[in-house]
C-alpha cells in the first residue's frame, strides 16, 4: 500500500476532527464559555502539544481584551476566587494539570477540563468537562485515530479554543477593528 499523499492525509485530519467535535456536548460547551466569559481572569494550563493549543486560546481571550494569563510563565499570578483555569489534558491524569486543578478548586476558582473522558481526577475536580472522543498520546492502536499519538485530540484543543473565542466575541459585540489594536505591534 502507498503512502497517502499530503492532501489525501489532510482530507484524513479534516475527517477525524470533523467527526470528534460532531460528538462535544454541547451544554457543556455552554457552560465553558459561561465559565470563561464571567471569569475575572482566565488562567491556561496544559503540557505538550496541548499546551501549545490552548496558549493560542490564552492569546485570542488577550485580544477579547481579557486578562489572561499561562501557567509557568514567569509574571503569571496566583490564581485566586472569580478566576478560571483552563486546562487540556487527553488522560485527564497528568499530574501537573491535575495538581494545579486542585489547587484552582480549593482557592475557590473555577475549572474547565479539556479531556477524552470525564471519568478521570482532572474531571471529579473540574466544573465542567468537555469530552473530546479522540485518542490519547499512548493509544497507538489506531481505532480511536489514525493520526500520530495525541494529535487528534490537541487539534481540537486548538479548535475548541478558536470556537470559544467566537462564541464569546460574538456576544461581546466588539468589531474586529476593536480587537486589532491588542495584537503585538513590536515586531
Amino acid at each position: 500500500m502507498a503512502a497517502p499523499t499530503v492532501t489525501e492525509s489532510l482530507a484524513l485530519v479534516v475527517r477525524e476532527v470533523d467527526d470528534v467535535t460532531a460528538h462535544l456536548d454541547e451544554a457543556s460547551a455552554a457552560r465553558a464559555a459561561e465559565l470563561i466569559e464571567g471569569a475575572e481572569r482566565v488562567f491556561v494550563h496544559g503540557a505538550g502539544r496541548s499546551g501549545l493549543a490552548l496558549r493560542m486560546t490564552a492569546m485570542r481571550l488577550m485580544h477579547l481584551g481579557r486578562d489572561v494569563h499561562v501557567v509557568g510563565e514567569v509574571t503569571t499570578p496566583a490564581i485566586r476566587p472569580g478566576d478560571v483555569l483552563l486546562v487540556a489534558s487527553g488522560s485527564g491524569t497528568t499530574t501537573g494539570i491535575v495538581q494545579a486543578a486542585r489547587t484552582a478548586h480549593e482557592v475557590g476558582a473555577s475549572v474547565v477540563a479539556l479531556s477524552t473522558t470525564d471519568d478521570s481526577p482532572l474531571s471529579e475536580v473540574a466544573d465542567v468537562t468537555l469530552v473530546v472522543p479522540a485518542a490519547t498520546k499512548t493509544d497507538r492502536s489506531g481505532t480511536a485515530s489514525a493520526q500520530y499519538a495525541g494529535s487528534l485530540f490537541e487539534q481540537a484543543v486548538a479548535l475548541i479554543g478558536d470556537a470559544l473565542f467566537h462564541t464569546l466575541w460574538s456576544r461581546g459585540g466588539q468589531s474586529a477593528d476593536d480587537l486589532w489594536p491588542r495584537h503585538a505591534n513590536l515586531e
